[in-house]
């Protein structure tokens, strides 16, 4: 731990670490690793839950009185009351871990009074560290990064995480893709949403987009993006997006670009940009004419 950190960012990272032993080790042999269905396509292990107990220990041990909001349990744990709240997610990425697909990353973050001021995003694999605190930049492995500077939405490579609960609206997000897909160099859909913006902050991708999300998929991320220079908010730009289940985020350029693209989608999007996509889809989902042998509609 660097005596140059904020105390409350270094216990962060002890937490992240200790997680990210329990995790790799359990990745040595992870046919064994007993698995649990919360819902369609919604997992969760027994790495997930340990990895969630060492983490509120160690955070708890040093701070008894800060409140927890953890994936797994809630806010069962800490103080309730407190102006202080670690929000925590303790192996994102599940699918990737129990496919053995090595992508997946803890992600711990400390809002005071509703704010984000510290955060860690920690990938086990590849022992990555990112970390930032309100006003002192993001880093990685102790090194300064920083946002993409591409300024032209053809250039850019853009990650996403599809939509695969019950309920979501899957051709909505399918035309959503193919509109930000036309307009890129690529889209990757790596499947860890607090590793995507830790990508976006450092610059490996140049924007991310998902619909969906949870504060602890989003809430250390959004720090990493911000402190290395970038935006981050909902589909149509608003800052404030942390519990609305959308999150946008790129370099500022980029971000401008891609509003107009996906703002449309946003469920705060006007009553004219709903009606757009309604009809749409309607306008895909209608039959085209039956072709003929030779390709050519009889």
């Amino acid at each position: 731990m660097s005596s140059n950190l904020h105390p409350m960012l270094n216990v962060a990272i002890k937490a992240a670490r200790a997680a990210g032993a329990l995790i790799n080790r359990a990745a040595l042999d992870v046919e064994s690793v007993r698995v649990a269905q919360k819902q369609v396509n919604d997992f969760v292990t027994e790495v997930d839950q340990a990895s969630e107990r060492v983490i509120i220990e160690t955070l708890l041990g040093a701070y008894p009185q800060h409140a927890i909001l953890a994936e797994e349990s809630g806010s069962e744990h800490g103080s309730r009351n407190s102006d202080y709240v670690w929000i925590i997610d303790p192996l994102d990425g599940t699918t990737n871990f129990i496919h053995g697909f090595p992508v997946y990353c803890v992600s711990i973050a400390l809002a005071y009074k509703g704010k984000i001021e510290h955060a860690v995003v920690y990938d086990p694999s590849r022992n990555d560290l990112f970390t930032a605190t309100r006003g002192r930049g993001a880093f990685l492995n102790e090194r300064r990064i920083r946002v993409s500077k591409r300024t032209q939405l053809k250039d850019c490579l853009i990650s996403t995480g599809f939509p695969f609960r019950r309920g979501d609206n899957f051709k909505q997000y399918m035309q959503m893709l193919g509109d930000v897909m036309q307009r890129t160099a690529g889209v990757r859909r790596p499947g860890a949403a607090a590793l995507d913006l830790a990508y976006v902050a450092a610059g490996f991708a140049d924007g991310f987009f998902e619909s969906g999300l949870s504060i602890w998929d989003v809430a250390a991320g959004s720090l990493l993006v911000t402190e290395a220079g970038g935006l981050v908010g909902n589909f149509t730009g608003e800052a404030d997006f942390l519990e609305q289940k959308e999150c946008l985020a790129a370099n500022p350029r980029i971000y401008g670009a891609l509003i107009p693209v996906i703002g449309k989608y946003s469920k705060f999007a006007s009553a004219g940009e709903k009606a757009e996509v309604r009809q749409s889809l309607d306008a895909a989902a209608e039959p085209a004419e039956a072709e003929g042998p030779d390709g050519d509609a009889e």
